[in-house]
Parts: C-alpha cells; structure tokens; sequence
C-alpha cells in the first residue's frame, strides 16, 4: 500500500470516528480584511503582491490535532480572500503555527498560546521566480498581553481586531512584509458545515504551493471528506 493509500485511509476512519474533519475538526469562523501594500519596487514579480488593494477574507481558526484545550496543539490559520484577482476568484492559504527560523518555519508547532508566534505555509510557495515559505506573524497588543487558548479568542476578538503581519521569505532572504490582515468579527464553525479551504485548486498566478507532498495531502483530504459526509467531492 502507498504512503498515500495510507494517509487517505486513516483520514477516512478519523473523520468517521469524529463526525468532523480528520484535522482541525473544531474552529472559530473569522471575518476580516487582507490589505495588501504593493509597491512597485518590492519585486516579487507577482501583480497580486506588487499592487495595493484591500480584500474581505474568511479565516478559520482552529486545533489542528483537536486535543483537549488544555493541552498544546498544533494551530491553524486558514485564510481564504475573496476576489483575489478579479470578481469571483479567490485565493486560499493554509497555515500552521511554527517558528519563524530556516528549518523551524517548515516544521509543526504543539502551542499552548494563539497569539505567541507566527504560522506559516510549512511547504514552499513559487513566489514570481523564486520559492519562498509565507507566513503570519501576530501584531502585539500594545494595550494588553495575548489571551493563552483559543476559546479566549472570542474575548479577544469581542476586545479588538486582531492582526497580523503578512511576510515571506526564501532561505537565504530575511522575512519581509508583503500585506496586514485585520480579524474582525468572529463565529462558531460546526464541524458539519466547515469551510474547505484548497491551497491548490485557489491560487493565483506567480503565487502558488510547490507540488512537494501534493499527492499525500490530496489523498488525506479526500479521504477527510468521504469519511465526514461520503462523498470525496464534499467540501
């Protein structure tokens, strides 16, 4: 059996057993605004990066692992920014809490605390003509300190917008930013009906996910799918 064989069959069973997503079963539904800066010269060589405009986005915040809330996890932040390039289009990033070093940004964080470090795309982006990993890194909050676990992001959010710096970075580049995303206003995400977010299938042109570990997490997606509501085509 392959490795993808593998990974799609115990997805299936685990979304079985939950009723809910292989990983990341349970999250908080955020909306907010992506701005992306573009400038000119930044040289990305990516229309969608080197030009200015303001996005709606929807941003599923989540425990990747789903243990009890108590206990570390690993956190995702998948972004989806609708219109991306141009009416009807959308642009989907998944990302994971890490740490922002060479080898740290392309590996899976357990933490305890939301706000206390970046998330990035763990796997490289083709970014214009070089590959780059991107990710998000928490803006402090200069009236208070970050909430510890992610039911009190609710009061967080009730509190302020939370934002985050937009940043990428090759391994021999330091981490520049490239666009702010604002989370403004947020609600629960049943298990039953979440958003299915594909870094793949949403992409833009000069940005998109490298083929590295396509088939794996292709396989453990469908596989999610057909276990939660049997049929591979669900979102």
């Amino acid at each position: 059996m392959t490795v993808s064989c593998t990974a799609r069959r115990v997805a299936d069973r685990l979304a079985r057993w939950r009723s809910a997503p292989a990983l990341h079963p349970y999250g908080v539904l955020c909306a907010g605004t992506l701005t992306v800066t573009g400038r000119a010269d930044a040289g990305w060589g990516v229309s969608w990066l080197d030009r200015p405009g303001s996005y709606r986005v929807t941003v599923r915040w989540s425990r990747a692992l789903g243990l009890p809330r108590r206990l570390p996890d690993g956190l995702g932040l998948a972004v989806r920014v609708e219109d991306a390039d141009g009416p009807g289009t959308t642009l989907d990033l998944l990302l994971t809490s890490s740490r922002s070093g060479r080898l740290g940004r392309h590996l899976p964080l357990l933490r305890p605390n939301a706000l206390s470090g970046p998330y990035s795309t763990l796997l490289s982006y083709r970014v214009g003509d070089r590959e780059r990993v991107l990710a998000a890194f928490p803006v402090p909050d200069p009236g208070g300190t970050p909430e510890d676990t992610m039911p009190t992001l609710w009061q967080e959010l009730a509190r302020r917008p939370v934002r985050f710096d937009l940043r990428a970075a090759a391994s021999d580049e330091p981490w520049r930013t490239f666009a702010s995303l604002s989370l403004e206003t947020a609600h629960t995400a049943p298990a039953t009906r979440t958003v299915s977010y594909d870094p793949y299938a949403h992409s833009l042109p000069g940005l998109r996910p490298t083929g590295r570990l396509r088939r794996l997490r292709d396989a453990a997606y469908a596989g999610s799918r057909h276990g939660r509501t049997g049929d591979e085509r669900a979102g």
